[in-house]
């Protein structure tokens, strides 16, 4: 199993929730967080001063999903999120090495499997 965290502009956020519920991936949770990179923020004035906001809104999208769906999922979010700008956000994969569904008690693949397709 992969966690998949994606690091997106807010206002794609519906873009890709739908796009993940098309692939058959309804189990996600979703972070508003600010944060920094090649962006490095953008500058405002106000009241005739000028100022640089460093860190920018940010949606964080969370899902864990079965090895044989990491491909199509990180496709599907690059796809629905992506403008062609910078601050267009990251994707991250790593390793899950157990899930407990606390309801069941499955675990697992077993315990993940209500938010793919398998269902």
């Amino acid at each position: 199993m992969k966690k998949i965290e994606a690091v997106i502009r807010p206002g794609k956020l519906d873009e890709v929730k739908d796009a993940l519920g098309q692939l058959g991936v309804n189990g996600l949770t979703v972070t508003q967080v600010i944060g920094c990179g090649h962006q490095k923020g953008h500058t405002q004035v106000y009241r005739g001063v000028e100022y640089t906001i460093h860190l920018l809104p940010k949606v964080k999208i969370e899902v864990v999903v079965l090895d044989k769906y990491v491909e199509n999922v990180i496709k599907v979010i690059s796809e629905s999120a992506r403008t062609g700008e910078i601050g267009d956000g990251k994707i991250f994969v790593s390793t899950v090495e157990n899930a407990v569904r606390i309801r069941t008690g499955e675990q697992g693949e077993q315990a993940v499997l209500a938010g793919t397709a398998e269902n």
